[in-house]
């Protein structure tokens, strides 16, 4: 069902700011950075082994990030799950009585097909689901 922690979603105020730790102390690499505008975000991707750290800047106050970072302050938002068909997997977790906070998956960063459970289902972590596209295939 879950394939691998596909990457673990970070909230920052500022990627330029945050960035340097990453990437000059850490000495992790910097895969690119893109805007999803479905989420109201900018996304830089950092390789770390097989997974991936992502970190999340909010682009206007009505993002989730800019909402997250207001209650919560900074810091880690989700832990993605690596999936293969994911309408089969949102399925299945919701025969477990685990809710979705949408029950049809979205498009997220990367050309992904995303879904997100809902923290009150999975002990106050946020789960993300994320298939990610075959090669050569458009999203």
């Amino acid at each position: 069902m879950i394939e691998k922690i596909d990457h673990i979603g970070i909230a920052v105020s500022s990627i330029e700011n945050t960035l340097p730790f990453y990437t000059n102390v850490l000495n992790l690499k910097l895969e690119g950075i893109e805007t999803v505008e479905s989420e109201k975000v900018r996304v830089a991707f950092i390789k770390i082994g097989e997974s991936k750290l992502e970190l999340l800047e909010p682009l206007s106050s009505e993002s989730p990030i800019a909402k997250f970072i207001e209650k919560r302050g900074e810091g880690i938002h989700h832990i993605a799950l690596g999936v293969s068909s994911i309408e089969e997997r949102i399925k299945e977790i919701k025969e477990h009585g685990i809710r979705m906070l949408a029950d049809e998956p979205k498009k997220g960063a990367g050309g992904a097909k995303i879904a997100f459970m809902h923290p009150k289902s999975t002990g106050s972590i946020l789960y993300e689901l994320c298939e990610k596209p075959s090669k050569g295939e458009n999203n």
